[in-house]
């Protein structure tokens, strides 16, 4: 799925010349429409989906100061709410075993984020905030879809890789011209090959961190939050059989 057919059609042909036959669909994960039509589209023509790979990404330099509310959202609502939204409209399909229907298991979820919100990055505030909120996403995920459905969520955060848009657009060369001569960390940059093979290898094995890693039950949570809620339209204190809220300072 993309928004740029010429950029489909070069892959669908690099994947057929390999006897694989894939489609590809032109869409905007910034819109609803869009993301519903290309997720049915999908499980149509395989009559079923196992595995969802989130890598939709929006990124430019930009101080700050001079970043737009308007630009902030737009990079937002591509990778991370287009994220979400993907991952759920996907979600009726991967549960069910990636069959469509009611299995026992599910499929996977692979989302693709960055390691710029890591420490900090010049000129990346929007970028850094939504590949946080992806990374926080994954791990929710992990646990909730890994308990709920047997759902494997696991992400992957790149850092420079080479023959990338990424890295021709945010040359550490070029920034470094306009840092007034600031030292930076020694650049190393990866391959496309060794993000491939660890979404291969994610896709297919691993991953068991966050699904049984709660220590309380979801049952509990619920019910407590029932509970609280309760008492807080009726009047009463919020304590719940041994389990105060915070002190008052």
């Amino acid at each position: 799925m993309g928004r740029r057919k010429s950029l489909l059609d070069s892959d669908v042909s690099c994947f057929r010349s390999l006897g694989i036959q894939a489609p590809g669909y032109e869409g905007n994960v910034r819109k609803n429409e869009d993301t519903t039509r290309v997720v049915d589209a999908t499980f149509q023509h395989f009559g079923r989906i196992d595995i969802l790979v989130n890598a939709a990404d929006g990124n430019f330099l930009v101080p700050a100061e001079d970043l737009s509310p308007n630009g902030f959202k737009t990079v937002m609502d591509i990778d991370s709410v287009g994220t979400f939204r993907t991952f759920h409209e996907a979600l009726k399909y991967i549960k069910n075993g990636g069959l469509g229907r009611e299995t026992s298991g599910g499929g996977t979820i692979l989302n693709i984020s960055a390691t710029l919100h890591y420490t900090a990055t010049w000129y990346q505030i929007h970028v850094s905030a939504a590949t946080a909120a992806i990374d926080a996403m994954t791990r929710s995920l992990a646990l909730e879809w890994g308990t709920d459905y047997d759902i494997r969520v696991n992400g992957i955060a790149p850092g420079p890789i080479n023959g990338t848009p990424g890295l021709s657009k945010l040359d550490p060369h070029e920034m470094k011209s306009i840092q007034s001569g600031a030292s930076m960390h020694q650049f190393i940059s990866g391959e496309k090959w060794d993000i491939a093979m660890a979404a291969l290898y994610l896709a297919s094995d691993a991953g068991d961190w966050f699904n049984r890693a709660s220590h309380v039950s979801k049952e509990a949570v619920k019910e407590m939050s029932r509970s609280v809620e309760k008492r807080s339209r009726s009047g009463a204190p919020a304590l719940e059989s041994g389990v105060p809220t915070r002190s008052k300072m």
